[in-house]
């Protein structure tokens, strides 16, 4: 899958607009906005400028001071530093090894960090749609059944949970890798994409994006981009969900299955098919000596919100975070009270 021309210059309006506020403290006009763009030889209207301003806000990314114009959000400052990584082949891959090695969760004594996912979202827009959220981890197309919320000022990695917003955090599927390779089996993460349900059970994937290519996580590229069908996956089993395509030795595989029961037992269960030896899983073919393994996306229950047109900020791969301070999402409407 490649992201339009048109939409790219899209994005890199959107970050330009977001640059000139970063640079500045004080709160921005769309009219300061616009000659300050202009200097740098970017020519917009200051009526394409509201509507980039109008959609920033939207996301969280900034926040208007009345008249006096807009700052960047905390949000929007992590927008840009993720934005920052664009021109460098190969980033996103070493940032999940790197991840891997970094985790230190040990599945015997269920303890140690795991690598989560965050997005920002309001208390209210989340508490609207929590049902249908607990539907998605109910029906096993979210990473497990544990997640997380943080309160206003919380940090996770470099994201700080701003003052009007909390922070949604779910288990990463990467967390899988590291689990796997303590236990001595390496696992190659392929490509990333949406996948197709039939009757709830995978049938084929429909758009991919390898991790090699990209330095953005496909499923938030996915999701940003309103291809999911989340609410038909819950509703009758015919959607499409995020999900990865991974490979592992083939004299691993009975291995790989035993894990998966015991990461199932811990609220961990994020595999949803492993494929034979040499042998293609959902028409992909595999390196020799390997097998094929489904892993179902761990952002995708709260990307369900996106469905609905509430505009939220997610990153995958957002930081380390302890497994002790992960809960069973059907504890979420308690925990989300204290929020409202």
């Amino acid at each position: 899958m490649q992201i339009s021309v048109r939409s790219s210059k899209k994005i890199d309006k959107k970050l330009a607009i977001l640059n000139v506020l970063k640079e500045h403290e004080a709160p921005l006009t769309s009219s300061c906005i616009l000659d300050l763009l202009s200097t740098s030889g970017l020519e917009l209207s200051e009526r394409t400028i509201r509507f980039y301003l109008a959609q920033t806000d939207q996301e969280g990314l900034t926040r208007p001071c009345g008249r006096k114009g807009r700052v960047l959000t905390e949000a929007g400052l992590a927008e840009l530093q993720s934005s920052q990584v664009m021109y460098m082949p190969g980033y996103l891959s070493a940032k999940m090894d790197q991840m891997v090695y970094k985790m230190t969760f040990d599945l015997a004594m269920r303890s140690g960090t795991v690598v989560v996912n965050t997005s920002l979202v309001e208390p209210q827009k989340l508490a609207s749609c929590l049902d249908k959220v607990c539907k998605v981890f109910e029906k096993g197309y979210g990473m497990g059944r544990l997640m997380t919320l943080l309160g206003p000022g919380e940090t996770v990695g470099q994201i700080t949970v701003p003052p009007d917003k909390i922070g949604f955090c779910t288990v990463c599927s990467i967390t899988i890798n590291g689990v796997l390779l303590k236990h001595g089996i390496p696992m190659s993460c392929r490509f990333g994409g949406l996948l197709m349900l039939k009757d709830g059970r995978p049938f084929r994937f429909t758009d991919v994006i390898h991790y090699d290519g990209t330095t953005i996580d496909p499923l938030e590229v996915f999701i940003r981009s309103g291809m999911t069908n989340y609410h038909g996956a819950i509703s009758t089993g015919n959607g499409l969900i995020g999900a990865s395509f991974r490979e592992v030795p083939a004299d691993s595989r009975q291995r790989l299955l035993n894990l998966s029961e015991r990461l199932e037992e811990v609220g961990l269960g994020a595999i949803m098919e492993v494929g034979l030896p040499n042998q293609p899983l959902l028409d992909i073919p595999v390196a020799p000596a390997r097998v094929g393994v489904i892993v179902v996306g761990g952002l995708n229950p709260i990307a369900i919100l996106e469905e609905v047109e509430h505009r939220i900020v997610s990153r995958a791969l957002a930081g380390l975070l302890e497994f002790d301070r992960l809960f069973d999402y059907r504890h979420a409407a308690k925990r989300l009270e204290q929020y409202l």
